[in-house]
C-alpha cells in the first residue's frame, strides 16, 4: 500500500467498475470510474487540485492568500479540503438551489459561504460573477473561475485520461460524460484522441442545457425544460470545453437519470448522485449504438449522501413527478 503526499496525493488512480448488470445486458464492458472515492468524494477534486497548483506555480497564490469559487458544491468541497491542507482562506458562492447537504458541508469544513439567488449566465448577479468580483476586490486572492480557467481540463488531461486509457490497456471504444465546466469531458477527450483518434467522446446532457445541440448543430440551444441534476449542463460553451474533440451526444431525461441511480444502487450496491444517473445511461446508450463487445467509460461522479434530502427522498421525487422505479 502507497502512502500519499497528503490530501492532494491521495486525489486521482480511482479504480475502474465493472457494472455488471449493465454490461451483460448490452454485450459492451460498461465501466464507471469511482470518482466518488477521491478524498473529497468527488470528481473535482481534480479540478480544485489542479486550479491551486496552476495559481501557486504561477505566483498568484501566496502563503496565507485565498481561494474565491463560484460552485454548485463539489468543486468547492474540493477547494475547502486543500485550503485547508495548505493554509489558505477557502471563500465559496454557492445558488441558494443547490441540497444543504452540499452547503453545511461546506461551512463543516470551515469555508465562508454565500448563498445567492439563482441567475442565468447573462445576469451580473450569477453566481460565477459575484465570485469574481469578490476576488477583486480581496487582496493576495484568486478567482479559481473553474469553467474557463483550463487548469480544471489539463488536469483532466494530465491524469484521468493517461488512467482510463491505463487501465483499459488502450482497449477503449468510447467515454461518456456529462459537462458543466468541461474540465473532465475536454480533457479526457484530448488525451485519448492522442492516443486513438477511433475512440469515440461522448457528451451526456440534461434537460434544460444548451450543449446537446451544440454538439449536433455546433450552436448552443436549450433542449427542453429543467432538470433535478446539480453541476452539470450549461448554456454556452466555457473556455474549457470549446474546441473538444466530440463525436456525439445524447439528451437523457430526468426520469431515466433517476431510474438509473436507483439501478445501480440496488443492482450494483452504488450509492451515487444524478450526474451519475446521466452519464451510466447515456453509456448504455452508446453501447446500444455500438452493439457487442465494445468496451465504453463513463465518469461516477459522486456520492448519493449529498443528495440525500432529495434524489433519495420518495415524497420529493413525486413533487417533481418523477419516481424511482422504472
Amino acid at each position: 500500500m502507497a502512502i500519499t503526499d497528503g490530501f492532494a496525493g491521495a486525489i486521482g488512480r480511482t479504480p475502474l467498475i465493472r457494472l455488471h448488470r449493465l454490461s451483460d445486458e448490452t454485450g459492451c464492458e460498461i465501466l464507471g470510474k469511482a470518482e466518488f472515492m477521491n478524498p473529497g468524494g468527488s470528481v473535482k477534486d481534480r479540478a480544485a487540485l489542479y486550479i491551486i497548483r496552476d495559481a501557486e506555480q504561477r505566483g498568484e497564490l501566496r502563503a496565507g492568500g485565498t481561494v474565491v469559487e463560484g460552485t454548485a458544491g463539489n468543486t468547492g468541497i474540493g477547494l475547502a479540503h486543500l485550503c485547508n491542507a495548505r493554509g489558505y482562506r477557502c471563500v465559496i458562492v454557492i445558488p441558494e438551489t443547490q441540497t444543504r447537504e452540499k452547503i453545511d458541508l461546506l461551512r463543516t469544513l470551515g469555508a465562508e459561504v454565500h448563498t445567492v439567488p439563482a441567475k442565468p449566465y447573462r445576469d451580473p448577479n450569477n453566481y460565477q460573477k459575484v465570485a469574481g468580483r469578490m476576488a477583486e476586490e480581496m487582496d493576495n486572492a484568486i478567482w479559481a473561475n473553474q469553467f474557463d480557467n483550463v487548469a480544471n481540463r489539463d488536469g483532466h488531461y494530465l491524469t484521468t485520461g493517461p488512467e482510463l486509457w491505463d487501465d483499459t490497456d488502450g482497449g477503449l471504444d468510447a467515454f461518456v460524460a456529462a459537462t458543466g465546466t468541461g474540465g473532465t469531458l475536454a480533457g479526457v477527450a484530448r488525451y485519448l484522441k492522442e492516443q486513438s483518434p477511433a475512440v469515440r467522446t461522448v457528451l451526456a446532457d440534461p434537460k434544460g442545457s444548451a450543449l446537446y445541440r451544440y454538439v449536433k448543430t455546433g450552436q448552443p440551444e436549450v433542449e427542453g425544460e429543467g432538470s433535478i441534476t446539480e453541476g452539470i449542463g450549461s448554456t454556452r460553451v466555457t473556455a474549457n470545453l470549446e474546441g473538444t474533440p466530440i463525436d456525439d451526444a445524447w439528451s437523457i431525461p430526468d426520469q431515466e437519470a433517476v431510474t438509473m441511480v436507483y439501478r445501480l444502487l440496488h443492482e450494483e450496491g452504488l450509492f451515487l448522485g444524478s450526474s451519475c444517473g446521466i452519464n451510466v445511461a447515456a453509456a448504455v446508450r452508446v453501447a446500444r449504438d455500438l452493439g457487442p463487445g465494445h468496451t465504453v467509460a463513463t465518469i461516477l461522479c459522486d456520492g448519493g449522501g449529498r443528495y440525500y434530502s432529495r434524489l433519495f427522498n420518495p415524497d420529493w421525487l413525486q413533487e417533481k413527478g418523477l419516481r424511482a422505479g422504472p
